[in-house]
């Protein structure tokens, strides 16, 4: 276990999340995923967590498992065409973890979710938490727009609004 990653979980709170993303934000983002869904058939889900709890630290869980978990957890694999996509942000460790459905993961390759995980964390780096996870959707939303065009007769099968991890 990294005592110094344990200190700042420790430290870390609920309260972070409203810190960097406040309800004008999350409106925001609910929105950009709205509109996003309107150009595909995919599914995005947004996902932030403050900090991880003890039992996960004391088991080294990394950003990527976790992402995993919420991913499973929230059923995002759980859409008809196998297209939702997580986009999972751990404020304590600074992490940001795309997980794609394996109807878009067999279509994307792990470079293209990288470039924009990098593009979302070069604007956390800057304190611009809204304006980095606007740009990770329209990324997200071109990719899904060349692999599932249109829009798909079925339901808003995840909901758009900003899942907020405790």
């Amino acid at each position: 276990m990294n005592m110094n990653r344990l200190i700042k979980h420790l430290w870390s709170h609920s309260r972070k999340v409203e810190k960097c993303f406040s309800k004008d934000d999350l409106a925001a983002i609910t929105n950009a995923i709205r509109d996003s869904e309107a150009q595909h058939s995919g599914q995005i889900c947004f996902a932030v967590e403050g900090a991880l709890d003890t039992l996960a630290l004391l088991k080294d869980l990394s950003p990527r498992d976790r992402a995993i978990e919420v991913f499973t957890n929230l059923r995002v694999w759980d859409t008809e065409h196998n297209n939702g996509v997580l986009i999972y942000i751990l404020l304590a460790d600074h992490a940001v973890e795309i997980i794609a459905d394996r109807g878009i993961h067999s279509n994307a390759d792990a470079s293209a979710w990288d470039v924009i995980c990098h593009e979302i964390e070069s604007k956390f780096a800057l304190n611009e938490y809204q304006a980095g996870i606007l740009s990770g959707i329209e990324m997200v939303s071109q990719l899904l727009q060349s692999q599932f065009p249109g829009k798909s007769s079925s339901d808003n099968e995840i909901p758009d609004t900003p899942v907020l991890m405790n």
